[in-house]
């Protein structure tokens, strides 16, 4: 079934450069500053005292005793969280992203974290036995009482800060 007209053999393509305006637009920049300021040093300390609350509870034990789970839901959690804002506030992508009230935000979950992080070590506390079965387990849980006293006490400082901020900026 030939029609009578030459192919040809030659094909035109085209190619976009999406990858390169993507990587020159989207360069992070770091904001070490963010770092000696008291919100980012409190961003810090909490992650540093969140890290050591569910460290020491999860070597040991703990899943004898179901207040523990609490403590370390609570402490996973806003470790997580406090992360991924630690990370967004020092590389400044949270100026890439305007539709977001980054002051409410803030203000929300430090605002939780400090309620909730109070009754986990509040909790923590009054679950520290020092059973003759479970004696190897007090330091560690001792240890993470206290720290989550520390980050309870940080985080309320970021909520206030964080309150601060929300008022001037309404």
């Amino acid at each position: 079934m030939e029609d009578g007209r030459a192919r040809s053999g030659t094909v035109t393509t085209t190619s976009s450069s999406y990858s390169e305006a993507f990587s020159s637009s989207t360069s992070l920049s770091y904001d070490w500053g963010f770092l000696r300021s008291a919100p980012g040093a409190l961003l810090l300390a909490e992650t540093v005292f969140g890290l050591l609350v569910w460290a020491l509870i999860a070597g040991s034990e703990y899943f004898h005793f179901p207040a523990f789970g609490w403590v370390m839901f609570v402490a996973v959690s806003y470790w997580v969280i406090t992360v991924f804002l630690f990370i967004i506030y020092v590389t400044r992508a949270h100026t890439r992203i305007p539709k977001v009230p980054w002051t409410l935000v803030s203000l929300c979950f430090n605002g939780s974290a400090s309620v909730l992080y109070l009754i986990a070590a509040i909790v923590d506390a009054t679950s520290v036995t020092k059973e003759p079965k479970m004696h190897h387990n007090y330091n560690s849980w001792t240890a993470s009482a206290f720290f989550a006293f520390l980050a309870t006490i940080c985080y309320g400082t970021s909520t206030y800060f964080s309150f601060r901020s929300w008022r001037t900026s309404s």
